[in-house]
């Protein structure tokens, strides 16, 4: 699986990141994939394999996760950004489309705000918007906030079907699967990633993002409510909503059925940014 990606090991300064590319011939510009809290890009191939084979991919490891070193101090989104937009220079990349995927939701809002002319078009998966999110059940809530399904596999699968939903609930080797691939950076990076979401919001300036945007949600996410993708889809102007049937992790769990959507979304032409009337809450398609 991993044979089609180039993965290297760059040095920032001080900071060492581990990045994955699968080289593409499509016309679009290349996906850069930002993942969730503690997830070490392993845990996206199955995503990355249900798209084009010609679509290029970049993936990579925060700074405290999988193979990238863990910072003596943590970064703030705003720094990771920046950080990010000098990866891609060290790669020799200028514009990107940019998918992010829960805490990686948050980095991709943070990304497409502040370099708006490498960032094409936005996608923002199980995700919201920081702080002011409507949060989910403070059992789950307190589950995420320790590294500990990371550190130990056997509890991430067991904990599984109550932290993510949807397919994990029906299929418990799916979720022995999914820890099998985990790649823990320790506690101190998952800290990092949780204090880089401290009092965070988007939601100021979520009006100001004008890429295309596309924003999906699962209908089981015990993790984000739905209410949340929602809110996303009705503050951002040219944004569009889809309702997945499945969990937190839809994304890899019914990935041949997103990528579809994800590169249809890709393929259209840009649209003129219009702000959504203040009515309500823009719909799911």
């Amino acid at each position: 699986m991993s044979q089609s990606f180039v993965f290297r090991t760059i040095i920032l300064d001080t900071q060492t990141l581990r990045t994955a590319v699968r080289p593409g011939s499509s016309h679009l510009p290349p996906l850069l994939i930002c993942n969730g809290i503690g997830a070490n890009l392993e845990l996206v191939l199955p995503f990355v394999n249900a798209l084009p084979a010609d679509l290029e991919v970049i993936a990579f490891d925060v700074p405290g996760v999988g193979g990238s070193s863990t910072p003596l101090l943590p970064y703030r989104f705003g720094g990771l950004a920046r950080l990010m937009a000098r990866m891609l220079d060290y790669l020799n990349y200028g514009q990107v489309n940019v998918i992010g995927v829960s805490w990686g939701g948050a980095l991709a809002q943070q990304f497409a705000h502040d370099f708006p002319e490498r960032c094409k078009k936005l996608v923002l998966a199980a995700t919201s918007a920081g702080a002011f999110m409507v949060p989910g059940k403070p059992k789950v809530l307190l589950r995420m906030a320790s590294p500990r399904r990371y550190l130990q596999p056997s509890y991430g699968a067991k904990i599984a079907p109550h932290i993510y939903g949807g397919t994990f609930r029906r299929d418990p080797e799916l979720a022995l699967e999914h820890a099998s691939k985990i790649r823990s950076g320790g506690k101190l990076g998952y800290y990092w990633q949780l204090f880089a979401g401290l009092g965070w919001t988007s939601l100021p300036w979520l009006h100001r993002i004008r890429q295309p945007t596309l924003i999906l949600a699962g209908d089981d996410d015990p993790i984000i409510p739905l209410v949340n993708m929602r809110l996303l889809a009705w503050r951002i102007p040219n944004a569009e909503l889809h309702v997945i049937d499945d969990g937190h992790l839809f994304l890899i769990t019914r990935a041949r059925a997103v990528a579809p959507i994800i590169m249809a979304f890709l393929e259209e032409e840009p649209k003129r940014a219009v702000m959504h009337p203040p009515g309500g809450l823009a719909r799911a398609s």
